[in-house]
């Protein structure tokens, strides 16, 4: 190529030209004087005025450089002193951060040094060239509207990781995060900003004055007076905290609020601009004009309809002009300034992108006359241009500029050359792209528009208290039905606006996943699905590093277009193939884990380490999937001695690749980006395997069997990943369990893949954040009833309160507009119907996955966890953040999904495929939120009876060494609502509080807000249970032995804690308990009460495990019982005890320590066992009961609230406080213990009372030496073989559980015989 302005007059093609006038009508080149028409007409002169056609010089291609040369200098003069450094500055003419010196703290700076990102605790940074005279701007684009201090300083400003920007003297901040302004001291200014908004900082060094504008609009002076004179410039500087971000545009760019009389620090490249702008004319000219080679004259053309074919008198004309235009569109000035503003304006005139060939053709020109790097870097900052104008416009009513933006994008994007260049280099690795689908939410409703869109506000008045149960439905009002469908038109207003820019986000994906667009080189599709899964790499690796991170909200957005893009091309590929499935029977297919076809980095499997899986089932892979490991490779390469140089080992591997593996695609080599060391250990086990081509459901001889080497690809092809003949691409592997049923094309079951992963990341987490501001709603109103209730109550004398309230009310008032309002676009944009449909239907895809890789057998173990995890999120997030705007039981198949949900549950929490112990914990936590509610209770109910009973058995299998609690509390569970007094919502002394679940995690806020619910117990699980009890004589001793074990455990752990918590009390000096003490201490409370519920529910349920004593272990059971019981008695119903004490601190984290809950368990055992059972049980219970040392007759009489006279006596004089009784919690007071189960109290204990009596009058004195050596508390009653020692029954029983050695001599028991000690004696 020749140089620019010199030799030919166009340099960079070179066009076979015919000058011959017959030739003219045939190949478009005109006349010589209809050519100088044509010419004069393109190129004017600066005036836009033609001279005359006899003065004027007569234009050919041969002159027309020199022409148009001239043309562009004509105003070179004026611009050059323009270039010159501009008095009042300086530094350099690039402004940029100082990143060598103007720096304090960890601050993470973009290659353009522009962009800046907090990573200490309150980090610094200034600008290269600083000002002492004039009026000067620059604009911040606020990333993120966290803690952030933004403005001027001087150079002898001194930060640190407590002071910045604002707070040192000669330094002037704005914090829209505080909404204040600093120098030193601090006052309120401004309003509050929010990521996506551009801050404008202003300083006039003449008049002394620093001001602030935010979008545009001033914000008025913040600072008068300041320090001006010799040695006195100002530096543009920041102070921003960890994880905050920002962008600087000190003129680099064109500003996008400019304000008169102020200049960027960073001056315009003037004369470029010139430049660009008469070319641009140059090319609108040859755009409207033609030429009509058979009449001979030039015509005005319609600029919608151009197009370039067949003109080459055109072409040479516009190669003269890119000449001099391309190398000026490599600069982001004129790249955002001209040729988009020009791109835009095409778009202006309405109608739809498709209507506008002329970008198109606008592309086309650039592809053809641009050299390649030129158009590359053109398309790169145009990219970036529009999607910083995307993401930094204001929201405003009709969303016309995001529409405005997107469109544009779009039209670039139709074009197949630049898509897949974009795509390949641009979108996923410069930009992130994720941005163009994001809706951002207005922080200031005003400004959005949305007062002119929702003019009504409205919200729900759900005011009952949790644990209290509405006792009737307050009628909505006509007025309050007026004004809630007012706001509901406001909504569905907002929705269409809305939605019109979601269709546009949504046309972008379909671009971007266009599977037949093969003109050169691959399709669109297989290069997004390479970038999509190294961008969910980067969030799910890379948790850390906040440059690469995916903000959650864009997540969401994201998920929900490529799920509209996904079922669009999954339904249109069913229209074409009707044996395919339809989009609502979507599932990824479980060879997808095990084929290493797609990588799936280093997340956890359900059995472990992939490493470990490949080993210990490479038989089931060879047999099931047809699929061999290499046992060489399997020696030689472990998780200890793997060789960081993975990429020698694996050219050579590559080398000596048999001819049969290069045919099932070739292999390239790995990316970059996948090449951490992490990620090689977890492939490098998938780098040899054999894969069958024939049908894997017929099975093979070992001839048949092949090895081939897993590709490693830097860029796999559509072959690849759709496969060919004899190859299945993705599908490789196929189980004999899988159906022989074409299920979609295999991209789009790796992008449903990703679509599942990207839920898992983040989407979960942000749909509950969102949450709060439904929740902020609830509150104001609350609080807006409240002081409603307080104005009509208010007495009329009282004007000064009268006054306060109606303030107050005022202030709520206004509050509940502006979140009502913003309540309605978070509805439309993340909590919508459609929304919610998406979810639904990614729950319904989890449970298919599940259900298929189930049905593998041990293949199972290679699903990755996230999509159990996924499973469950997603239908907590239904059931939980939808649940205020729609309802899920509106859903299709809603009863079906409940149910097989509920199957995966009740099978996979103790299923032994699955290792991790955090998803054993999810599942067993997802499993007790289910049973909490009456709908997902009854789902449970309706799986097949042999997943119940199983289900029912894993949860009685003993508790040690498994997760316990969360076991027990799904068998309460069951249990609520049939207990003694154990039909509560919330404990009597609660009621009046309001839970803190509001911070906890997902599953567990499930089971926090599950708590208050309603009881529902399951009488048809009860029953399962009691089955199995009966007739597993092993496994009744066993369970309750572990019952009975961690009951002694946490109540034991208990005591100790309020030991200590009380002599923390009562020292002089004041001590704070620690809350984290107080958490496990009042958790060890609840897991006590909830133990002696599933006590209670055995005994209820299986009394004769008890009572029978024909069972082996049912009399040591019993007195196992009788102590805890009693020991749990008497701690707590003792006068003045440690546990009275400590109820009477109320100190908070200890709220649901009282006498209640743990009482009135131990009374349902005791009722169960001493009056609901026959006689002969009755009187083995009362036996054992009084035949405890520790039984007290006392602590019966207690909780029907007979205190001993002795402590009335003493109490008397000091309080009169109350003491506890089950009357107080009887009708009429309360309806916590009915009036039968109270009789059933007094009954024990009149029978108790006797029997006790009668015990103390027959019994005679036993001497010591006839004490049990042990326990010194019961008679010996047991002799044991060989050896002959003695015992009581309860003690060696006791130590029979863990130990078969005597206590004495240490030899091995072979047997107990009872003992009678003879009457001689």
């Amino acid at each position: 190529m020749t140089s620019r302005g010199a030799g030919t007059a166009f340099s960079r093609k070179n066009y076979r030209l015919s000058t011959e006038p017959e030739k003219s009508k045939v190949t478009g080149i005109v006349n010589s004087r209809l050519l100088n028409d044509y010419l004069h007409r393109v190129f004017t002169s600066a005036d836009g005025n033609q001279p005359a056609a006899a003065y004027r010089k007569h234009l050919t291609f041969q002159n027309l450089q020199e022409h148009l040369e001239r043309l562009l200098a004509e105003e070179n003069g004026s611009e050059e002193s323009r270039d010159q450094v501009a008095e009042g500055r300086l530094g350099p003419s690039t402004v940029v951060l100082d990143h060598t010196s103007g720096f304090e703290g960890l601050l993470l700076v973009d290659d353009d040094l522009l962009g800046v990102i907090g990573h200490s605790n309150f980090g610094s940074i200034r600008a290269t060239t600083c000002v002492y005279k004039g009026k000067w701007i620059y604009e911040v684009l606020i990333s993120s509207q966290g803690l952030m201090q933004i403005g001027w300083c001087t150079l002898n400003c001194r930060f640190n990781q407590e002071e910045g920007v604002g707070d040192t003297p000669d330094s002037y901040a704005y914090d829209g995060n505080r909404v204040r302004k600093w120098n030193v001291t601090t006052t309120n200014y401004g309003k509050s900003w929010a990521a996506g908004d551009i801050v404008s900082c202003l300083i006039d060094l003449d008049e002394g004055t620093i001001a602030f504008c935010l979008n545009g609009i001033s914000l008025g002076t913040a600072f008068d007076n300041i320090t001006r004179g010799a040695g006195m410039a100002y530096f543009p500087a920041i102070s921003l905290s960890f994880k905050e971000s920002v962008a600087f545009n000190f003129g680099s760019r064109p500003l996008r609020y400019p304000v008169e009389g102020y200049r960027p620090l960073q001056d315009p490249p003037v004369a470029d601009l010139v430049k660009a702008r008469k070319l641009l004319g140059y090319l609108k000219n040859v755009i409207h004009i033609g030429i009509d080679v058979t009449e001979g004259k030039l015509v005005e053309k319609d600029t919608s309809m151009w197009q370039l074919q067949g003109e080459p008198t055109m072409l040479i004309t516009l190669a003269h002009i890119f000449n001099y235009f391309s190398p000026l569109m490599c600069k982001v000035y004129l790249v955002e300034d001209v040729l988009m503003t020009f791109l835009l304006s095409i778009l202006e005139r309405g109608g739809a992108v498709e209507s506008h060939p002329l970008i198109q053709q606008l592309l086309d020109l650039m592809w053809l006359l641009m050299e390649e790097y030129e158009v590359h870097e053109c398309l790169k900052q145009l990219l970036m241009s529009l999607l910083r104008a995307y993401r930094f416009s204001p929201i405003i009513p009709d969303l016309g500029l995001q529409i405005h933006y997107l469109r544009l994008t779009i039209a670039v994007l139709k074009h197949e050359k630049s898509r897949k260049y974009l795509l390949s280099n641009v979108l996923f690795d410069v930009l992130r792209s994720v941005v163009f689908f994001y809706i951002k939410s207005p922080l200031r409703v005003e400004e959005a528009g949305l007062q002119e869109l929702i003019p009504t506000t409205w919200w729900p008045n759900r005011f009952t208290k949790e644990g209290k149960e509405s006792k009737e439905v307050k009628e909505e009002s006509a007025e309050e039905r007026l004004r809630r469908r007012a706001y509901e038109r406001g909504c569905q207003r907002l929705k269409k606006r809305i939605e019109v820019v979601e269709g546009l986000q949504v046309q972008i994906l379909k671009l971007l996943l266009n599977n037949k667009d093969r003109g050169g080189g691959e399709a669109s599709r297989y290069i997004f699905l390479n970038k999509f899964r190294k961008f969910l790499q980067e969030n799910a690796s890379n948790r850390g590093n906040l440059t690469v991170l995916c903000p959650p909200e864009y997540m969401v957005c994201f998920l929900h277009r490529l799920i509209a893009a996904l079922r669009f091309f999954w339904d249109g590929h069913k229209a074409k193939t009707p044996a395919a499935l339809s989009s609502e029977e979507a599932y990824v297919p479980p060879q997808l884990f095990y084929n290493g076809k797609v990588d799936y980095f280093d997340l956890q499997r359900l059995g472990g380490l992939l490493s470990h899986l490949k080993k210990t089932l490479k038989d089931d892979l060879a047999a099931k999937a047809n699929i061999l490991i290499d046992p060489a490779e399997l020696q030689a390469v472990t998780m200890d001695d793997l060789d960081e140089d993975e990429e020698s080992a694996t050219s050579a591997a590559q080398s000596q690749r048999p001819s049969a593996a290069l045919a099932i695609g070739g292999a390239l080599a790995r990316p970059a980006w996948l090449s951490s060391p992490t990620l090689g250990r977890a492939n490098q086990f998938l780098s040899t395997a054999a894969v069958s081509l024939m049908n894997p459901r017929r099975p093979l001889g070992t001839l048949e069997k092949i090895k081939v080497l897993t590709l490693r690809v830097e860029q796999r092809t559509r072959e690849d990943i759709e496969g060919t003949h004899g190859n299945e691409g993705l599908l490789l592997g196929r189980p004999p369990e899988e159906p022989d049923q074409p299920i979609t094309e295999n991209s789009l079951l790796e992008v449903l893949d990703g679509i599942v992963m990207m839920y898992n990341l983040s989407v979960h987490q942000q749909l509950g954040k969102m949450v709060g501001v439904s929740d902020d709603v609830n509150e104001y109103a609350m609080a807006l009833k409240d002081t409603e209730e307080k104005i009509s109550r208010c007495p009329k004398r009282r004007r000064d309160i009268h006054e306060e309230l109606l303030k107050s009310q005022k202030v709520f008032s206004e509050k509940l507009n502006h979140l009502s309002r913003r309540l309605a676009w978070i509805n439309v944009t993340i909590y919508s119907k459609e929304k919610m449909q998406d979810i639904y239907w990614l729950l319904r895809v989890c449970i298919r996955t599940i259900e298929h890789g189930d049905r593998t057998g041990s293949l199972f173990a290679f699903m990755p966890e996230f999509y159990l995890s996924v499973a469950m999120n997603s239908y907590s997030a239904l059931k939980n953040y939808f649940s205020p705007v729609n309802s899920m039981e509106e859903l299709p198949g809603y009863e079906e999904t409940l149910m097989r949900l509920a199957a995966i549950l009740a099978k996979h929490f103790a299923d032994s495929r699955i290792v991790g112990t955090d998803i054993r914990d999810s599942l067993m936590q997802a499993l007790a939120s289910y049973v909490c509610y009456p709908h997902s209770l009854r789902a449970v109910e309706r799986i097949p009876e042999e997943q119940r009973i199983s289900m029912m058995k894993n949860l009685l299998a003993p508790y040690e060494q498994r997760p316990w609690a969360q076991t027990n509390w799904i068998l309460v569970r069951l249990w609520r609502g049939c207990g003694f007094g154990y039909r509560y919502t919330r404990l009597p002394h609660l009621l009046k509080t309001k839970p803190e679940d509001a911070s906890l995690p997902s599953l567990q806020r499930d089971l926090s807000v599950a708590s208050f619910q309603k009881p529902c117990p399951s009488t048809l699980l009860q029953r399962h249970m009691a089955d199995l009890l009966r007739s597993d004589r092993d496994l009744a001793p066993s369970f309750l032995n572990s019952v009975l074990n961690q009951l002694n455990w946490a109540f034991s752990e208990f005591i100790g804690m309020i030991q200590e918590i009380q002599q923390a009390a009562e020292r002089l000096e004041r001590n704070f308990v620690d809350s984290r003490q107080l958490k496990v201490c009042a958790t060890c409370f609840d897991l006590s009460v909830s133990l002696l519920r599933v006590l209670e529910m055995t005994v209820t349920l299986a009394p004769e495990i008890f009572l029978d004593w024909n069972r082996p272990s049912s009399e040591l059971l019993l007195r196992r019982l009788a102590q805890l019981l009693n020991q749990v008695l008497n701690r707590v119903t003792a006068e003045r005890n440690l546990f009275d004490r400590v109820v009477n601190l109320r100190l908070p984290g200890l709220e649901s320590v009282d006498h209640y809950p743990i009482l009135v368990a131990v009374t349902g055992i005791l009722v169960r066992l001493l009056v609901d059972t026959d006689v002969q049980g009755t009187e083995r219970a009362t036996a054992v009961l009084l035949a405890d040392p520790c039984f007290q007759l006392r602590s019966i009489q207690y909780l029907l609230g007979h205190a001993e006279p002795s402590a009335l006596a003493a109490a008397a004089p000091a309080t009169d406080k109350r003491h506890f009784s089950l009357h107080t919690f009887c009708p009429p007071d309360t309806e916590y213990i009915s009036a039968e189960e109270l009789a059933k109290v007094e009954k024990m204990l009149n029978h108790l009372s006797e029997e006790s009596k009668q015990a103390a009058a027959t019994t005679l004195p036993t001497s010591e030496e006839d004490l049990c050596p042990i326990c010194y508390a019961h008679p010996i009653s047991a002799i044991f073989r060989p050896c002959s020692h003695k015992s009581c029954k309860a003690c060696i029983n006791q130590h029979l559980m863990n130990n078969k050695d005597c206590f004495f001599c240490k030899a091995t028991i072979t047997g107990v015989d009872d003992f009678t000690k003879p009457a001689s004696s």
